[in-house]
């Protein structure tokens, strides 16, 4: 444990937590220049065909942010981290796939976020152990050289590191378009965070920018009038995490209905932001952190949503999430966005009826225990 934790307070990892979600603000300005820019067509369709060249313009904008936060954490100057960075990242671009600004951002796809995180990460790295040997002046001439000349290199040659991470990632996107896949990371990301880890933080770095890519593929099909070819997007998890990791919508329901005034209070505390799918008042102020009465429903009731999920949507029951829709907006409105299907909101429904079924025992043994404590400490009294 002491390990895992060690890895998730990496500089690295630490910046990419906290830079990935405002990214997403590069997305929206993406996709709002794109609608824009684009000719004729209805505004559902230009929509659906802004959003894959938009994840190009959030590449950009993680690029930015992700190098001046990591500069900061590691004690280098953030002008001389970022002016290396974009020049690698410009470098790096799969020029010879596009025709065209909108071609190009279209074309990054998915690689866009990883050829922005190995740019920054790259050229911190290298200019902190440069300034370290060489003083500042020097270090700082020396690893621009070194990154910068080494894209150069490759651009010269017709080589693209953009290029060269979709052909590499392809692979790894079919895998995680299946039930396996999606399995594997719910109960990773909700068994880290029973032990007081981010789970959802420390896999964003990998897990993101693969979904994203597939929730960009299928929102690009919808703008083409052809069948969506992936079921497991970033949108699925919508119907697997209702009220965050854990599925803690209906655990919040069930405690606000406890004999112990300590559990009801923070239960009501909880339950606005549970409709916005965050749990952290409840995570720490319950704790569910390092419960041992209830970490047995916090992870089996999301895999549980997460099999029922994925097959209410392989068989058609549910259509596949086409948009891409942030985990804030509230259930219910959040998957009918992302499907334009209104069975989605009778998925939920059933979702938070089996959420309701697995914890109420579980709740029921913890108020339990809870109870038998206040108990002895009156006693002690």
């Amino acid at each position: 444990m002491q390990r895992l934790r060690g890895a998730g307070e990496l500089p690295e990892l630490l910046a990419i937590q906290r830079m990935l979600p405002w990214s997403f603000a590069g997305l929206a300005v993406g996709l709002a220049g794109f609608m824009i820019a684009r000719p004729g067509g209805s505004l559902l369709e230009r929509l659906y065909a802004s959003f894959a060249p938009a994840f190009g313009v959030m590449s950009v904008v993680l690029l930015v942010l992700l190098t001046v936060e990591l500069a900061r954490r590691r004690g280098v100057p953030w002008p001389s981290a970022l002016g290396i960075a974009a020049a690698a990242f410009v470098l790096s671009l799969p020029y010879r796939q596009a025709g065209d600004l909108v071609g190009l951002a279209r074309s990054l796809g998915s690689s866009g976020l990883f050829l922005a995180m190995i740019a920054a990460i790259v050229a911190v790295s290298v200019l902190r152990f440069a300034r370290a040997r060489l003083g500042a002046v020097a270090g700082t001439a020396a690893g621009a050289a070194a990154v910068v000349g080494v894209a150069a290199v490759a651009y010269a040659r017709g080589i693209s590191l953009a290029a060269v991470l979709t052909t590499t990632l392809a692979p790894l996107g079919h895998l995680g378009d299946s039930l396996t896949a999606l399995l594997v990371i719910v109960v990773v990301e909700t068994a880290l965070w029973a032990i007081g880890i981010h789970g959802p933080a420390l896999l964003a770095a990998i897990v993101l920018p693969v979904y994203l890519g597939l929730q960009a593929q299928n929102t690009d099909a919808l703008a083409h009038h052809l069948p969506l070819p992936h079921i497991v997007t970033v949108s699925l998890f919508l119907f697997v995490f209702p009220g965050g990791a854990g599925a803690t919508l209906p655990l919040v329901i069930l405690l606000l209905r406890s004999r112990v005034r300590r559990i009801r209070t923070v239960a009501l505390a909880a339950l606005v932001p549970a409709l916005f799918n965050a749990n952290e008042p409840l995570m720490f102020g319950l704790p569910l952190v390092f419960n041992t009465t209830l970490v047995v429903p916090f992870i089996v009731v999301p895999a549980v949503l997460c099999v029922v999920s994925y097959e209410a949507v392989a068989h058609g029951l549910v259509a596949r999430p086409a948009l891409y829709i942030p985990s804030s907006v509230p259930a219910f409105a959040n998957v009918f966005l992302a499907t334009k299907d209104w069975h989605a909101c009778l998925l939920v429904l059933c979702n938070l009826a089996i959420g309701f079924a697995i914890y109420a025992p579980f709740v029921a043994a913890y108020e339990r225990r809870e109870v038998r404590r206040a108990q002895g400490e009156r006693e002690a009294a």
